[in-house]
């Protein structure tokens, strides 16, 4: 069907303002789709409330059900829902539903209207709390929670609906802090919705909407598929510009290659202009053009396209475990993993078959394959340093007495590692089998050593940064810094900073709170690869395969991998020196 633009219905319509007395009245038509239209069945409206969300205890919340006449009982339908749902339950909108399901534009679609919850006021003389900016404004996955696990499931119970669990078939929309909402469930579950209609949106410095547009940009692309609306007299205030802020995600959506379209009016901070293009967005967001969501990665200007193998996902390997950690992979292809509360080790071999390669670990944590082949261990569990034969699972150990978090051996067989217990650095020189402070330092964990390993890198685990320190000959530790910038969920300060490994020319792999972080010389995040769905937190990261280029991580209870452009470095081969970064 050909769409005839808003502009061009406005001048049919005969209601082209001038830009100034627009912006003063923002005046607009109610359109044809927007009406009632003979012939057309209309759905039935239903209102709700829902007072049993564990995410949100305590509140109360109403909400409407939109079913269209064509929904048949036991059929799983499209669905549309939108935030702050009583400002859109109308009969404008429910007649464009109407219309547009009836001419085939979208499909046979329930529509959910939710409200922001409210936790009830104690007494008459108390303020009720009112929950929309916590709810709405938030960055965190908490909303997606409560709409996906709580919301909708007892919808489909309570009135006897079934909706899709395609997250192609699956929309979301809202207007000001409800479009960051809607966004956001999008962003943090692309598993369950992947159309949003974002108007006069909200994404300024109110709960961290203000660094949506970097984490587009850094983030590997999802498949979605946005339409932006906003007016150039929205709110200027103290959490920032929403015109420009509505802008810079439009770049950063075109940066990334999103499936995007956007419409800029005169308008204040108003649902006006939002409303009566509601018919065309729908349209384009629903095109049968676009039955599937993809992502794009031929429009992409996203460090992924640098990094990544294009159609490469990541590819479970284990599963069930109760935390594993400690990648160390092999020349020949193997590579090893800890499963720390089993204290057991695995191995992976190169047809990603795996099989238990030892028992009784000593919990170990942390493993790394040293100069001499063996697979060091942190047996914390055991209070020694360990290291197995890959071939006989003969045990050795190389220290006693030691508390040990995480470990890197280098060319030379000198073993670094990291004690949180103790807030300690421990270095042991090689044939030595004694370990020796050399730095203090609060809740270390991760390590890896840069490609020349004339630098350790070293997480401080609940914080933000990785610390540098230059390594003088003596394998004693200097200049110390805060040298990785390391992004955190906007509702945690914790970063939980793990495993980690480098590329040959310069890149650091990090295991973080929100997935792999990859970061240049200088310390800064290119690019964010998250967790994939049903992970538990990435804890470890490792390069492996017969040519270094793929990926390991450990999950905690699973281990995947992916193919990159990448190609690792080893700390226990010699040294190889990066190009120079771009400063």
């Amino acid at each position: 069907m050909k769409t005839i633009s808003f502009l061009a219905k406005l001048i049919i319509a005969g209601s082209l303002f001038a830009p100034s007395a627009f912006s003063q009245q923002e005046q607009y038509p109610v359109l044809p789709d927007s009406k009632k239209q003979a012939g057309v069945p209309s759905g039935k409206v239903t209102q709700a409330k829902f007072a049993d969300s564990t995410v949100y205890p305590g509140t109360d919340r109403d909400y409407w059900i939109y079913v269209p006449a064509q929904y048949k009982p036991g059929q799983a339908a499209s669905l549309m829902v939108f935030q702050d749902g009583k400002a859109y339950v109308n009969s404008a909108t429910f007649n464009a539903l109407d219309n547009l399901i009836h001419q085939g534009d979208i499909p046979v679609m329930i529509g959910v209207f939710v409200n922001p919850g409210v936790v009830p006021p104690q007494n008459e003389n108390a303020q009720a709390r009112f929950n929309r900016s916590l709810e709405y404004d938030d960055m965190s996955d908490r909303y997606s929670q409560f709409l996906i696990d709580e919301l909708l499931p007892h919808i489909e119970r309570a009135h006897g609906v079934t909706f899709s669990t395609d997250p192609n078939l699956r929309g979301i929309t809202g207007a000001s802090s409800g479009a960051i909402c809607a966004f956001n469930v999008a962003w943090h579950r692309p598993d369950s919705f992947r159309r949003v209609y974002s108007t006069i949106g909200t994404y300024v410095g109110l709960r961290g909407g203000d660094e949506i547009p970097t984490h587009i940009r850094k983030t590997e692309p999802k498949p979605l598929r946005i339409f932006l609306q906003d007016g150039e007299n929205d709110l200027n205030i103290y959490g920032g510009d929403w015109w420009i802020a509505n802008q810079m995600m439009q770049r950063a959506f075109k940066f990334s290659g999103y499936e995007l379209k956007h419409e800029w009016g005169k308008g204040r901070h108003s649902r006006k202009h939002g409303n009566a293009i509601f018919p065309d967005a729908m349209r384009w967001l629903w095109h049968s053009d676009a039955a599937e969501v993809k992502t794009h990665y031929d429009q992409c200007r996203n460090e992924a396209v640098r990094f990544l193998e294009p159609g490469e996902d990541w590819q479970l390997l284990s599963d069930g475990h109760g935390w594993a950690e400690g990648l160390a992979a092999m020349p020949d292809g193997n590579v090893f993993f800890t499963d720390v509360p089993a204290s057991r080790i695995y191995r992976i071999g190169p047809d990603d078959k795996v099989e238990l390669f030892a028992e009784n670990t000593g919990r170990a944590n942390g493993l790394r394959l040293g100069p001499d082949g063996l697979l060091y261990g942190a047996a914390n569990g055991a209070g020694q340093i360990a290291a197995w034969d890959p071939k006989t699972a003969n045990r050795t150990v190389v220290a006693e007495g030691v508390k040990c978090n995480d470990l890197v051996v280098r060319h030379d067989g000198t073993v670094y590692f990291t004690n949180p217990a103790d807030n300690k650095i421990m270095i042991i020189r090689k044939g030595s089998g004694q370990a020796v402070v050399v730095d203090n330092f609060r809740n270390p964990n991760g390590l890896t050593m840069s490609a020349d390993q004339t630098m350790l890198f070293v997480g401080h685990f609940p914080g933000r940064f990785i610390y540098s320190y230059t390594i003088n000959d003596n394998g004693t530790l200097a200049n110390k810094q805060e040298y990785y910038y390391m992004h955190v969920p906007s509702n945690s300060l914790e970063g939980h900073l793990d495993g980690m490994c480098v590329s040959r020319d310069g890149w650091l792999v990090a295991a973080t709170e929100l997935g792999v972080q990859i970061c240049d010389q200088p310390g800064r995040v290119h690019l964010i690869l998250p967790k994939p769905r049903l992970a538990k937190r990435v804890s470890y990261t490792a390069f492996g395969g017969k040519d270094w280029k793929t990926l390991y991580i450990a999950t905690g209870n699973r281990v995947y991998k992916r193919r990159t452009k990448l190609t690792g470095a080893q700390p226990w081969r010699t040294p190889v020196k990066p190009p120079r970064p771009r400063l």
